[in-house]
């Protein structure tokens, strides 16, 4: 099964047929919003709304392990995740598409591992987005005829307030290519969920960097959302369609050697609720 966490608008896509509601509770909560599924292009989805229907979930109120482990219950693989996200370079236009490679963490308060309470885990995430799903949305992207830009680092920030224009400069003294909310926290906790990732970053605005950025307005933004969702569709439909069905990448073993605690000290606590993630190693 396909994963595809974004906004609501994706579950009207054409195509998408047998849709199915589902909800589930996870050790650590309720997800977002119930999960959708159904076919698309002759594969298996699941679309969740990261910050639920009516959009009642700030970036930092989002119970991003829910959703991430929510996945991992429906047999998820892989995560086509969408985000809105403000341009940091001149280059970067409102309405192109970024999939980037790097990202930087400026977050604060949200939780962003699975691990602790007597059971210890570091995963690798020099590189933390899965290079066979992104090589492939970049494809789609091409073919589809989006124009979209390959690599680049997108700064997470705690939110829910945008940059002041000092954060702002200092983010593109930095090299940081786009600025959004949420996805690195997502990243993180797929790559402990041994889950695929990549993000497709929709850029919305220059942020507020740009001298011409105040004269930016509501409708302008709005108008390159409904874009972006309409692109974000089409390219949704094409990766789903070229998804092969092996996964050639180090994402499914990811917790192979990043388990520290010894054995003999995980207290059942632990290892039952964490069971879904690492019972093959530690069988």
């Amino acid at each position: 099964m396909i994963g595809v966490i974004g906004g609501s608008g994706l579950y009207s896509m054409e195509g998408f047929e047998g849709r199915e509601e589902k909800s589930l509770d996870t050790p650590w909560g309720q997800p977002s919003d119930p999960y959708i599924l159904g076919r698309l292009n002759g594969q298996e989805v699941a679309f969740l709304s990261r910050h639920g229907r009516g959009h009642r979930f700030s970036p930092s109120e989002i119970n991003y392990r829910a959703n991430i482990w929510g996945m991992k219950m429906l047999g998820v693989e892989r995560i086509l995740s969408l985000s809105a996200v403000g341009s940091l370079k001149e280059e970067l236009h409102p309405r192109d598409f970024l999939i980037p490679d790097q990202f930087f963490d400026r977050t604060k308060t949200r939780p962003s591992t699975f691990f602790g309470d007597g059971l210890v885990a570091h995963v690798s995430f020099a590189d933390p987005i899965c290079p066979q799903l992104a090589e492939l949305v970049d494809a789609s992207c091409r073919t589809t005829g989006i124009k979209a830009h390959r690599g680049g680092a997108y700064v997470c920030m705690e939110g829910p307030a945008f940059s002041t224009k000092a954060e702002s400069n200092v983010y593109r003294s930095w090299g940081m290519d786009v600025i959004g909310m949420t996805n690195l926290t997502e990243a993180k906790l797929a790559r402990e969920a041994e889950i695929c990732y990549v993000t497709i970053a929709m850029v919305t605005d220059y942020d507020c960097w740009r001298p011409e950025h105040d004269a930016v307005t509501v409708q302008d933004i709005l108008g390159h959302l409904v874009a972006n969702a309409k692109s974000a569709q089409a390219v949704i439909a094409e990766a789903v369609r070229r998804m092969p069905a092996e996964r050639k990448c180090n994402c499914g073993s990811a917790l192979s050697h990043a388990l520290i605690t010894d054995r003999n000290a995980i207290p059942e606590t632990a290892r039952k609720k964490l069971g879904l993630l690492v019972e093959k190693y530690l069988a």
